[in-house]
């Protein structure tokens, strides 16, 4: 777009199938307040969905100063082209100076359709979001070189400036007694907007996949020094209640899928507790999980730069400690006692 109306900033609110909002739409309210009050702008919200009464009342109370909403049946699902035609004609309606869009599957999969047609820039993956003293544009940070070198982005003359961000950077902060402007748009689609329909979704068949929002998470590193060793993670993960992670030297290794990788080339989660085990902690993945309320690091060197940033450390060999550990967990919970 070749001009700016406003110095609103946008963040697009994602709902899941089950109607509930997103948790990594909601993190992105607390830099979006930050920006906008650096560009004398509007925080404004953004929902598709078939029925957003819940999701406009959890909105409401993480700081948006307005509420922009479009509803239907045909929101119900994401769709590529029904999300990204819509977007594109609020975009182009009220023109904002930014708009944050969560680096999720189908953030990632909406986000260059609408910068293309916008004739915008677009900077994915990224790990910080902020604003350029000297331009007034929004800075956008993310990893470069196989996240060996953080790069700092700027889209100047263009708008919106776009950015998808990492779940897990930030967290959701609520802001209480703030008076919200809610609004409903009413937009018209063509009918033939719609090229793909789902007929099935199939989730993976583990309990482990989803560690951005997991609350205790065990991850493994090259010093487990086989595959095999992630089947010792998984039971102690399993005890916890937890989530598997792991590090790139075990994923490049072929001992567990990308998915479950934690740092700039992979994941970043905040859980509130992170056990690390064999982890060298290398500054990739240091990033990914340094936010974490309370990390235990494993490992027999004690050297390593993981207990640098660990709040507990145990120098030993992770063959022993975690399945006496494990153990120890199972003992507790047969008798119903929080070891936690």
């Amino acid at each position: 777009m070749e001009y700016k109306k406003n110095n609103d900033i946008w963040v697009f609110i994602e709902i899941k199938g089950d109607g509930r909002v997103r948790q990594s739409s909601l993190e992105l309210m607390n830099p979006g307040i930050k920006i906008a009050e650096k560009t004398n702008g509007k925080l404004v919200a953004v929902l598709f969905g078939s029925d957003l009464k819940e999701a406009i009342q959890e909105v409401k109370e993480y700081g948006a100063d307005q509420i922009i909403f479009v509803q239907g049946d045909e929101y119900k699902e994401y769709s590529t082209d029904i999300y990204t035609d819509t977007l594109c004609l609020l975009l182009q309606k009220y023109v904002p100076a930014g708009i944050l869009i969560g680096a999720t599957n189908d953030g990632r999969d909406m986000s260059p359709r609408i910068a293309c047609r916008l004739e915008t820039g677009l900077t994915a993956d990224c790990t910080s979001v902020d604003v350029d003293e000297e331009t007034g544009s929004i800075l956008w940070t993310r990893p470069t070189l196989g996240g060996n070198l953080m790069a700092s982005i700027l889209c100047q003359g263009h708008w919106p400036q776009m950015g998808t961000v990492r779940p897990g950077i930030y967290k959701k902060e609520k802001v209480l007694n703030k008076r919200v402007e809610i609004q409903q748009e009413i937009v018209e689609l063509s009918q033939n907007v719609n090229r793909v329909r789902v007929y099935k979704t199939i989730c993976e068949n583990t309990m482990f996949a989803d560690i951005e929002n997991a609350e205790i998470i065990v991850a493994g590193g090259r010093g487990l020094g086989n595959a095999q060793g992630f089947q010792m993670i998984k039971e102690l993960a399993e005890a916890l209640g937890g989530a598997v992670g792991a590090t790139r030297g075990a994923v490049e290794n072929g001992w567990i899928s990308h998915g479950y990788q934690i740092g700039q080339t992979g994941k970043t989660v905040n859980p509130k507790l992170y056990i690390a085990c064999g982890i060298s902690g290398a500054v990739q993945h240091i990033v990914g999980m340094s936010s974490s309320n309370t990390i235990i690091a494993i490992n027999q060197d004690k050297e390593a730069p993981i207990f640098q940033v660990a709040d507990y450390g145990i120098v030993g060999d992770v063959y022993t400690i975690i399945p006496e550990l494990t153990k120890k967990i199972l003992y507790e919970n047969k008798n119903n006692e929080n070891v936690l």
